[in-house]
């Protein structure tokens, strides 16, 4: 008779973690690749929108290029070495390409401005999906009992900051330009010119990112054990949309957009700054857990 000693299973973060690493960077390569077709660089993607919508989208694909594409690749090497906080990380990078194609693929003026962005929509979609599921196994990889307990400091700003976003999207993004949209004769080149990506960012932004925000901040303020692994993913995920509104107002700004707001590239650059301090902050502690070792061989012994 047989008796077997196993040892502990320390390979199956990094067995689950293989599947996860490729698809974020399968998802990076994407994502930079319709980077390159877009207007930034070959302008082989057209999207049927108006020109300052178009300056968006270049200051958009610009933090991809520069931001989102090295941080979700770099995310993925992670994942494949079985680290154990690659799903809480991962997270940030697929709410972000999620929420970003939702945009590129709705938010068109198909019978409006010339462009050739249908042909695209296989690829489109394609990242969007492979977005949504890599969000889906992060989240359901993500130990809520295993991430590490914020000091009760870290809690106060993660939460103070979360607020501070959803006020800065209703009060500084969005209550302008929808007061003028509800004008008689508005004058927004914004909301004359591409009405549909106008109405698709504030439902999403009003009706989405701003309630999350809040309640995950109020969470968080009141230490609720539920809001750790939200905080975590939403604040990784408001650095990266930070940093594409940045590449947006800065672009527009350069491009004498008529559009184009001086506050609004303050106000975002400063917010993006904040995001960033803090979630590097939050994530210290996440990063400094070791990466799973390899599986030990199977050791077996005779019975005596």
């Amino acid at each position: 008779m047989i008796d077997q000693e196993r040892a502990p299973d320390h390979h199956a973060a990094g067995s689950t973690g293989a599947p996860l690493g490729a698809g974020l960077m399968t998802l990076g390569t994407a994502v930079g690749a319709v980077a390159l077709l877009g207007p930034l660089v070959s302008d082989v993607l057209r999207y049927r929108t108006s020109p300052t919508s178009l300056n968006q989208i270049i200051g958009g694909d610009a933090a991809a290029l520069t931001v989102v594409v090295p941080v979700t690749i770099s995310i993925g090497v992670l994942a494949a070495r079985g680290h154990p906080a690659a799903p809480a990380l991962a997270l940030a990078p697929s709410i972000f390409v999620a929420y970003t194609y939702t945009q590129l693929i709705l938010g068109n003026e198909f019978l409006r401005w010339p462009g050739n962005v249908e042909r695209f929509f296989p690829l489109l979609l394609t990242v969007f999906l492979l977005a949504v599921s890599l969000a889906l196994r992060a989240w359901r990889d993500m130990p809520g009992a295993g991430l590490p307990a914020p000091s009760g400091r870290a809690d106060r700003t993660a939460g103070i900051l979360l607020l501070v976003i959803a006020a800065f999207v209703v009060v500084g993004l969005h209550l302008p330009s929808y007061l003028d949209a509800m004008r008689d004769r508005p004058a927004g080149v914004q909301y004359l010119s591409s009405p549909t990506a106008f109405w698709l960012v504030k439902f999403m932004d009003l009706g989405i990112v701003v309630p999350a925000a809040i309640t995950v901040g109020i969470g968080t303020l009141r230490h609720r054990p539920w809001a750790r692994r939200p905080m975590y993913a939403m604040l990784g995920a408001y650095t990266l949309i930070g940093a594409s509104v940045t590449g947006m107002a800065i672009t527009m700004a350069v491009r004498h957009d008529p559009d184009a707001s001086v506050t609004v590239v303050v106000g975002a650059t400063l917010m993006v700054a904040a995001l960033a301090a803090v979630t590097g902050y939050l994530y210290r502690p996440l990063l400094r857990r070791a990466p799973s070792p390899p599986a030990a061989p199977s050791r077996r012994r005779p019975a005596r």
